[in-house]
């Protein structure tokens, strides 16, 4: 077994991948966990879709709100998580977020084991080429 070394990363830190108006910045994965598990900061504008209803067969989700209001879609139901909210997403269960608010809002991810990251350099080209789109449920940003 490897030895694993410790991370310490300033606000900001991590491998960022920017998808016009989504962003994420993993901050440890792959290797540095052992593929136990990634932490992740998602980041979306105002009024902004997210990835998409999806499933993962493998991964629990874990999102922590740590900005904003964020929307979360969990099996059929749709939640406004305020910042300081929790949400455990079983693996199999079809889930998603968005923000529908007025402000940026952020969350940390969690998702065991890990693995998934290594999907972000393909999942970032394809929002570049695909952006994420208006909500249409933002109170004031009717354009």
């Amino acid at each position: 077994m490897l030895k694993r070394r410790p991370i310490v990363l300033p606000p900001d830190g991590g491998r960022s991948y920017p998808m016009d108006r989504i962003s994420a910045v993993f901050k440890a994965d792959g290797g540095e966990t052992q593929d136990r598990y990634s932490v992740s900061e998602w980041w979306l504008e105002p009024d902004t879709t997210g990835p998409g209803a999806h499933s993962h067969d493998a991964e629990d989700e874990v999102f922590y709100v740590v900005a904003g209001t964020m929307s979360f879609l969990v099996d059929d139901e749709w939640v406004d998580a305020v910042a300081g909210s929790f949400i455990l997403v079983p693996a199999g269960v079809t889930h998603d977020f968005e923000n529908r608010g007025t402000v940026r809002a952020g969350v940390l991810n969690f998702s065991t084991p890990g693995g998934f990251e290594v999907k972000m350099p393909s999942i970032s080209e394809w929002f570049r080429a695909n952006p994420a789109g208006s909500t249409g449920r933002s109170p004031g940003l009717a354009g």
